[in-house]
């Protein structure tokens, strides 16, 4: 007696070959997905470390140029340099993640000097912003800590990256200007030379002492210790008519009191042009310039190319004598 199969006598079963060839594909197939992981979190693994050293390395560069100026410190360049530093080693990283997935250096070669020109048209703004931020690297119309005005903006300078200027107006607005528009246009800087010359035009009525208003006028502003006396206070006549007369006063000041010292002018000659012979006026506000000496123009500015003064040596007479040995 044969004993019963539940396969039908009519059914065809797989060949011992297929079998095989099944078995072979689908170790295959393991394999190449376990090499996909092992890529993948390799590639992940050299990804964290890019962004790592890229930090670790702007810190360097930044403590670096830091002791470089030690004497006189230069944030713009210790910004920017570590900017640049951690742009290129992200560049680097990018590259070996791609290698690390398969994708062939020479082929990401051959793919960027193809898309060469379009990669050019579609960046040409992060580009020119680059190259702006290194013009005013090199050159300096300001740095980190100035007060500029440019692009109908005004405020202190806080940061100069590869593309992009950072000022903080003087109500605490973040304004965020790319570099190939603050060197494209005219910029002024209020910080770099230590003295201004405030001026302020005022009106005198005709019924009023015009000469005993200016006599005044030059009293108090000889008087206030903000004021330099060289160059001297200068004060004339600038228009005249039927009612009343226009006068300036033009007198030099550190940039620190600058403001104080226009606003105490122009109240100064307000009350005074209603009244040459009061007494009640305002005392000068005390002064905030450090030092108020004058001095040439650039002078203390850092510029990229510049390296620091040697130590002078100490004189061969200062050092101690050598103790007389012990007998």
């Amino acid at each position: 007696m044969t004993k019963p199969t539940i396969i039908p006598p009519q059914a065809r079963l797989p060949s011992i070959a297929n079998v095989r060839a099944d078995e072979t594909m689908l170790g295959h197939f393991l394999d190449w997905l376990g090499k996909v992981a092992v890529n993948l979190v390799v590639a992940g693994i050299i990804l964290i470390l890019t962004f790592w050293l890229a930090g670790w390395l702007a810190g360097v560069v930044r403590r670096a140029l830091g002791r470089v100026h030690r004497t006189n410190p230069d944030p713009t360049l210790q910004s920017f340099g570590a900017s640049l530093v951690r742009y290129a080693v992200i560049a680097v990283g990018l590259v070996a993640v791609l290698q690390q997935l398969g994708v062939q250096a020479t082929s990401i070669i051959a793919v960027l000097g193809a898309a060469s020109l379009a990669i050019g048209l579609a960046l040409q703004g992060a580009l020119s912003n680059v190259a702006a931020g290194v013009m005013i690297l090199m050159f300096r119309p300001y740095k980190v800590g100035d007060t500029i005005e440019t692009a109908t903006r005004v405020g202190t300078v806080k940061s100069l990256d590869l593309l992009f200027t950072e000022i903080a107006t003087f109500d605490n607005v973040k304004v965020m200007i790319p570099n190939s528009k603050v060197f494209g246009d005219v910029i002024l800087n209020y910080s770099t030379h230590r003295t201004r010359r405030v001026d302020v035009l005022f009106k005198v009525p005709l019924k009023t002492d015009l000469v005993g208003v200016l006599k005044r006028l030059r009293e108090r502003a000889e008087s206030d210790p903000r004021i330099r006396n060289e160059p001297a206070v200068q004060i004339e006549v600038t228009d005249l008519s039927e009612a009343f007369a226009q006068a300036a006063i033009r007198a030099w000041t550190a940039r620190e009191d600058f403001a104080a010292v226009k606003t105490d002018l122009m109240l100064t000659a307000h009350l005074l042009s209603e009244d040459p012979a009061r007494q009640d006026l305002p005392p000068p506000r005390p002064s905030k310039a450090i030092d108020p000496s004058p001095a040439m123009p650039g002078e203390g500015e850092h510029h990229l190319f510049r390296l620091p003064r040697p130590r002078r040596s100490r004189p061969s007479g200062s050092s101690k004598a050598p103790s007389s040995p012990k007998t």
